[in-house]
């Protein structure tokens, strides 16, 4: 389980660096700071989209240690 945890909390590290280059490029090719809210609710949601797969597959396809 420690295994698991350490992995998705690097994996999550490296999605979250790209969702924020995404953001940072949606608004400097002119996207008005207007949208800055709705922007980050959406790669919110995306990430959040994105650490339940990444929880759910590696739960059901991590090896299991049997004594």
């Amino acid at each position: 389980m420690i295994a698991i945890s350490i992995e998705v909390i690097i994996l999550m590290a490296v999605i979250y660096s790209i969702l924020l280059g995404v953001g940072l490029a949606f608004f400097d090719v002119g996207l008005q700071p207007k949208y800055k809210r709705f922007v980050n609710l959406v790669l919110a949601t995306a990430g959040g989209l994105i650490s339940a797969f990444f929880v759910a597959h590696l739960v059901m396809f991590y090896p299991k240690i049997v004594p």
